[in-house]
């Protein structure tokens, strides 16, 4: 089995019962409550969950929203297309899937880690942010690990 791809009792023994209910069960902390929502130094956000890039600083902005928002995620890891293995993620255009999510009475997209699966927070469009891909990442910042040296 890959480090990524863990049983839901291996990512209960690694995560924090805050990092396992969103990452793991689709949850979604308070609002201004998060460690990276004002956070403004540069590096990489990694996955919470499994250590994957997920957004740079230089696609990070103020939103205002009460999470941390990025406009676009982290360019491709090569590792992920090198890997001849059986148990290595497939070669994927990113580090984040997106996906319909049809809960809470409303559709909205689902982001997610390409590599483990943890569950960072939706993505919406068209709000009027002066963004290059007018986009808007909205991730929970227990999803995410700052790493300042990559």
């Amino acid at each position: 089995m890959s480090s990524k791809t863990k049983s839901e009792a291996e990512w209960r023994t690694v995560l924090s019962p805050q990092q396992f209910k969103v990452l793991r069960q689709k949850g979604t902390e308070a609002p201004g409550t998060g460690e990276y929502d004002k956070f403004d130094k540069p590096g990489t956000y990694n996955c919470g969950g499994c250590g994957t890039p997920l957004y740079t600083s230089a696609t990070k902005f103020n939103s205002g929203c009460g999470w941390p928002a990025f406009f676009d995620g982290a360019p491709p890891s090569p590792l992920f297309s090198i890997c001849a293995h059986a148990d290595c993620p497939p070669a994927i255009p990113g580090a984040i899937n997106r996906h319909e999510d049809r809960s809470a009475f409303m559709t909205r997209t689902e982001i997610t880690c390409a590599a483990c699966g943890g569950h960072l927070g939706h993505v919406f469009k068209g709000e009027g942010f002066s963004t290059p891909t007018d986009e808007r990442h909205c991730v929970n910042s227990i999803s995410l690990k700052f790493d300042d040296k990559q």
